[in-house]
């Protein structure tokens, strides 16, 4: 019984498949359709068949699948599909995946006359990003590249996005591979791979570029203060890695808990703070702000409340050769 099953089965290939040139007679048409499903959804694969069938089967490519009610298939994932209707003779096939994609064929054998049902199936799978680079530090001036790589069917899409750590965001560029040549410190942030093809929600990630660069006074404030009263001076510096400060009177470095002065350092600012000023204390006072990619400094003043001064009581920002020379040694005893 086995074989005369096989050798039907068998015979309705050979029908098929190997003379597909012989012109089809009155009732043995051929039927094409393409159906497309997403990776690990559920594909159903429809065959119509009448009265007059006495042989049908399903086919994938030159495999079995199911000869009647029979399975050939050793898949798990393909199943005959029950409570359909008399005329239908349709399979499904569970979780599909890419392997499952191309040609079905739905074999029918009527009063010893072949036909089929040709069907193929299409997958597609969501975009999903398989390599993207680390986060890197760069020193301002030089080049970064970045890469990300993406599968999916139709083909991923890829675009980055920066986000500055100023908060805005901006498309940059489309491709794999984004390149920044000559970078700046405004080039730091997060840049966003984004990959999508439609198929379902796109696959982000995230790369930290972090720029190194000299430090930037942005605020050097004096103060006027009487004798006798606590008086302030600040000093804010923008630098990555963040900067040292130091500060001197003239040629003479300061030092915390000395001379009755103290030295708050918070993050980018530093404060020299004078618990009681008096008259030697007023004058000219240098800020100095330092990482490994450079020095620079600012003036500013602490006066009596009488004393002639600008406006905003704002120091003037300038280069101290004696200064930076005193800056530079100290700054490199402290570090090796």
């Amino acid at each position: 019984m086995y074989n005369s099953v096989c050798f039907i089965i068998l015979s309705w290939v050979f029908a098929v498949l190997v003379f597909p040139g012989v012109p089809a007679r009155s009732g043995d048409s051929v039927l094409k359709d393409n159906i497309t499903v997403r990776q690990g959804d559920s594909a159903v694969l429809k065959c119509n068949v009448d009265s007059k069938v006495s042989r049908v089967a399903w086919l994938n490519r030159t495999t079995i699948l199911f000869a009647g009610n029979e399975k050939w298939s050793l898949d798990p994932r393909v199943v005959l599909m029950e409570n359909t209707a008399v005329t239908e003779y349709s399979i499904k096939i569970q979780n599909v995946d890419v392997h499952d994609e191309g040609p079905y064929v739905c074999s029918i054998l009527t009063n010893k006359k072949p036909k089929s049902t040709k069907v193929h199936l299409i997958v597609q799978v969501p975009a999903r990003i398989t390599n993207i680079s680390r986060d890197v530090t760069v020193n301002e001036g030089s080049s970064a590249s970045l890469m990300c790589l993406a599968v999916g069917r139709p083909e991923a899409n890829i675009i980055w996005k920066h986000h500055s750590p100023r908060g805005t965001h901006k498309f940059v560029t489309e491709g794999e591979y984004l390149e920044l040549r000559g970078i700046t410190k405004e080039q730091s942030g997060s840049y966003e791979c984004i990959a999508s093809n439609d198929i379902s929600n796109p696959d982000v990630r995230t790369v930290q570029i972090t720029v190194n660069y000299p430090p930037f006074i942005s605020k050097a404030r004096g103060t006027g203060t009487s004798v006798g009263q606590r008086g302030v001076l600040q000093c804010e510096a923008s630098a990555v890695p963040r900067a040292d400060f130091e500060w001197y009177k003239e040629d003479r470095r300061l030092f915390n808990g000395l001379n009755g002065v103290k030295i708050e350092n918070q993050g980018k600012q530093s404060m020299l703070v004078f618990f009681n000023v008096s008259e030697e204390d007023y004058g000219n006072y240098t800020c100095v702000a330092m990482n490994t990619m450079g020095i620079t400094n600012a003036s500013i003043i602490l006066y009596g409340p009488g004393a002639m001064h600008d406006v905003n009581g704002a120091a003037v920002l300038h280069r101290c050769s004696v200064c930076l020379a005193l800056t530079v040694t100290s700054f490199y005893l402290l570090k090796f």
